[in-house]
């Protein structure tokens, strides 16, 4: 019998490993959803189509779980931010901790626990729509878990471009192998298992040269069918453009010139609607007053409309055949 992924989330041996939970819950009520902030909209529509993982242990489903692995929640629920002890001599924000074993798997814990928790409010609501409590309470364990994470990489930063200096690679951009080691960094951080009793770094290096390798291996494929780099030069011209706007503004010149000059042979009758329709002047440039429906035109002066629009077309018709010959024929 097939086993349902939303099972994968509860333990099923006594030692720790890896659990997957593909969601299957509902957005909440629009009146829940008008309550969140537009960050914490966007958290949970993620929450609640990606895949989530978490590294199980049998202690998280203990009594007193929330006491040891969520000292995080614990202290946003009071108001009082939790002070992370760093090495002394670590330094502050530009010198990220460089955390001990223990501050790391005391990281570690609380971040798995809280996707744990995460995974257990997801569970509990398969195929049905969240509640506003739940989605509060989903809502906290992601964000502690996001600072934690946060808090994980930056200390282990530097470990991706120490890998990309070793890889000693050439004839790739440097940013570029920097962006894989650090994509590889954050996916580090989900599937490592400390209980196992090795450092991050030791993992983490491992999973950025085998990034880095793999990026590498499809940049030299690509590299084999598109020999040829990317140059903005080559890209299509804005030519046709700036002839498209060289002839309107010629046109545009020239229709003034024929109006002025009366260069289509228009009748008074034929200026005087055109010059009330499109709200023109006799020197052809455009009146303050503003261009008229052909209803209006036509009560100004006791026609019909229909006969309002025989006039205008025929002396459009003029203009455009003067226009045609001028700067088309030139």
């Amino acid at each position: 019998m097939r086993r349902n992924k939303q099972n994968d989330a509860k333990p099923r041996s006594k030692g720790t490993a890896l659990r997957k939970l593909q969601p299957t819950c509902k957005l909440p009520t629009g009146a829940v959803l008008r309550q969140l902030t537009a960050s914490e909209s966007q958290r949970l529509r993620l929450r609640v189509v990606e895949l989530l993982e978490c590294v199980y242990t049998p202690d998280f489903a203990r009594s007193n779980a929330e006491t040891r692995f969520a000292p995080r929640a614990a202290s946003r629920q009071s108001g009082t931010p939790r002070l992370v002890s760093r090495r002394p001599g670590s330094g502050g924000e530009k010198n990220p901790p460089n955390l001990t074993r223990e501050q790391e798997a005391e990281l570690f814990l609380e971040f798995n626990y809280a996707r744990y928790r995460m995974m257990a409010i997801l569970q509990a609501h398969a195929g049905k729509r969240l509640t506003a409590a739940a989605t509060r309470e989903l809502l906290k364990w992601d964000q502690v878990a996001l600072d934690v994470r946060d808090e994980i990489v930056q200390a282990n930063l530097g470990l991706v471009p120490s890998m990309v200096e070793r890889s000693r690679l050439t004839g790739v951009d440097f940013s570029e192998l920097i962006s894989e080691g650090q994509l590889a960094l954050l996916r580090s951080v989900d599937k490592f298992d400390v209980s196992r009793g090795f450092k991050f770094s030791t993992y983490a290096c491992r999973a950025i040269l085998t990034s880095i390798s793999r990026a590498v291996a499809l940049m030299a494929r690509h590299r084999a069918q598109f020999p040829t780099e990317y140059d903005p030069s080559l890209q299509k011209g804005d030519s046709i453009e700036t002839r498209r706007e060289d002839v309107e503004a010629r046109c545009m010149q020239e229709l003034g010139s024929i109006w002025t000059d009366n260069a289509a042979d228009l009748t008074t009758t034929e200026r005087m609607i055109l010059a009330e329709r499109f709200g023109m002047k006799r020197d052809g440039r455009k009146s303050s007053s503003d261009p008229k429906t052909l209803r209006e035109v036509a009560e100004v002066f006791g026609v019909t409309k229909e006969r309002v629009r025989q006039i205008q077309n025929r002396a459009l018709a003029k203009l455009r055949t003067a226009l045609d010959e001028q700067v088309f024929a030139a």
